[in-house]
This record gives C-alpha cells, structure tokens and sequence, in this order.
C-alpha cells in the first residue's frame, strides 16, 4: 500500500481493521496537524498497519475485554508531525523522532532495525475510581501483571490517560513511569522498571479495589 495521496485511498486506510474492535482510522487523529496544517498519514502504511495491529491485537483488546472500553487519546504521528511537535515541545510535548521511532512513529522501525507502536489512551471505566481515589498505580500494576506484550507506559494526571506500547525490539524491558504523584509514597517518576526490587511477583493488592469494585 503506497502513502495515500486521494480521499479514497486515505478511506481505504482508515477502513484497515487492526483487530476485533480497532480500525485505523482512530489512531490518526491529531490536534498539531489539525492546529499546525501538517499531514498525519503514514509514509510507510504497511509498516504502520502492521505495528498498529501487534499494539491492538497483543496490549489493547486484553485491557478492553477485561476493564471495558479504550477512549484513543493520540496515537499514531508522522515524522512530519512529530518534528512540528518537537519544535514547540514546551507547548506540545513531543520528544525527537529519533526517540518517537517505533513509538508514536509506527512507519519507521527503531535504531535496531525493529517495529513498535505506542498510542495514549484513557480506560473509560477507570475514570470514577481514579477521581475517587486518585490512585493510578491500580491500573498500571494491573496492566503490568496481565498484559505481557505491553512494553512501556506512562501515565498523565488528567483522566490517568497513559501512554501504552508494544516494541517487537527484545531489548526493551517493561517500564511505568508517572507525572503524577504516586498516592503511596509521594513521589512522580518511575514505578517500577527492571532492575527496581517492585519489578517482579503479583501486585495483586495495589489493584484487588479496583477490580473487586468495576
């Protein structure tokens, strides 16, 4: 599938079907490129559709069989986009495309020649228990428990909408970072990444509420 340039062929993408509940078309929405004038199709829509799958299919169906429905935050940037965003990031809070490869720039694979997907996310039933509690590490311990294939996340304090990814790269280890404080200790940053003594076992009472009570 080549970069679409009508109407009809951009349909055409929109309509791919990346698994049971996704399409395509809901992870190309994008304010910069609505605000900015800069196109967000992919260069490379094969390589785009086929990380966008492994990202639906392995991390994002689970979490919305188990917890109920997935609201798409933001998702897929082309590096047009992403540049237009890295520019102002104190306004738009891009990364570099070097760093976006295989995250939010799903067409173009990472330094290690591998593909990845990341898409921000709300998990709408989690919104009352959130506002309620303002506990996020609920769900991002849960998602860590039972989402294997989820390689990083990272939470952010409205609606504890998160960043969510899947890397085919093996060299990528889990990691939960947070820019909300962490209602157990305080603190922002890491939860938890290899190497942290909170990285291995069950976590099933930072989430056993949360669960007991959707």
């Amino acid at each position: 599938m080549r970069k679409p340039q009508t109407v009809k062929t951009l349909e055409d993408l929109g309509r791919v079907q990346l698994s049971k509940s996704f399409f395509m078309r809901e992870f190309l929405y994008s304010e910069i490129s609505q605000i900015e004038g800069v196109s967000n199709i992919p260069d490379d829509p094969e390589l785009a559709i086929a990380a966008g799958k492994n990202l639906c299919e392995q991390v994002l169906e689970p979490i919305q069989t188990a917890l109920g429905r997935i609201s798409i935050r933001s998702a897929y940037r082309s590096c047009a986009v992403n540049t237009k965003g890295a520019e102002n990031k104190n306004q738009y809070n891009c990364a570099s495309n070097e760093s976006n490869y295989a995250r939010h720039i799903w067409d173009v694979k990472d330094a290690d020649g591998y593909m990845g997907a990341t898409a921000c996310i709300v998990v709408t039933s989690f919104i009352p228990y959130y506002e309620r509690t303002q506990d996020w590490t609920a769900l991002a311990w849960w998602i860590h428990d039972h989402i294997d294939a989820c390689a990083e996340m990272t939470f952010f304090p409205k609606y504890a909408a998160f960043n969510i990814s899947w890397r085919e790269n093996p060299n990528i280890s889990k990691a939960i970072y947070s820019y909300i404080k962490n209602p157990h200790t305080g603190k922002s940053g890491y939860l938890t990444k290899e190497g942290m003594e909170n990285f291995s076992g069950s976590h099933e009472p930072f989430y056993r509420d949360l669960i007991e009570n959707s």
